[in-house]
């Protein structure tokens, strides 16, 4: 018992320092928090969640064999998630409502969508499915216990979501959103350059 909690610690801490780091999931979160609305940022910080138990899973059942041993799948991922993450930069480089009133008069995301948004987004990047595995391989042992089938992808949900809704939470509050709207086009335009590197960065690696 005492191994599985060392090791739950340890994975979980080497997690929360992954979705600490800035990358697509953080700037799409974000944006969502300041851009549309609070309720659309915590539901995409759910579908990160999600995305997380996933990678989790398939961490779980050695999907970093699997990728090893078939190049072409993780090509093939690699691929459709570069597309992905320059379809999400196209759309924000894409003129959007200008003033504040038209923001706040504007359809907010629908909860669902910003859900399915957030998932795709996560589990569109085969890196993090990669770092997921590796984590999994440095802190678990070869023979874990049942329950750790269990508890590992909670933790992955709690840890990924629970960050992504402070930082929704953070950023959705009146001062944030008036420095976007202050600032929008160059806010948007550079985020549509960012995630486009990530997206020209993940097809080219």
């Amino acid at each position: 018992m005492d191994g599985d909690l060392l090791a739950l610690a340890a994975t979980g801490g080497a997690l929360l320092l992954g979705a600490m780091s800035p990358g697509p999931s953080f700037l799409l979160v974000a944006r969502t928090a300041v851009a549309s609305s609070r309720r659309a940022g915590l539901f995409v910080s759910a579908g990160m969640g999600v995305g997380s138990i996933l990678f989790a899973l398939v961490a779980l059942a050695g999907l970093h064999t699997v990728l090893t041993l078939v190049p072409s799948l993780y090509t093939t991922l690699k691929i459709a998630g570069g597309c992905y993450l320059l379809w999400l930069a196209l759309n924000m480089f894409r003129p959007g409502k200008t003033s504040s009133a038209e923001l706040t008069q504007a359809a907010p995301i629908r909860a669902g969508r910003a859900f399915g948004v957030g998932l795709i987004t996560q589990i569109s990047n085969p890196h993090t499915a990669l770092v997921f595995a590796s984590i999994f391989t440095a802190t678990l042992s070869a023979h874990i216990s049942l329950s750790m089938y269990i508890a590992l992808p909670i933790m992955a949900f709690v840890i990924d979501a629970g960050w992504y809704v402070v930082v929704a939470l953070a950023l959705s509050t009146e001062r944030p959103r008036r420095i976007y709207m202050k600032y929008r086009r160059f806010i948007d335009k550079t985020s549509g350059a960012i995630m486009a590197t990530l997206g020209v960065r993940l097809l080219l690696k």
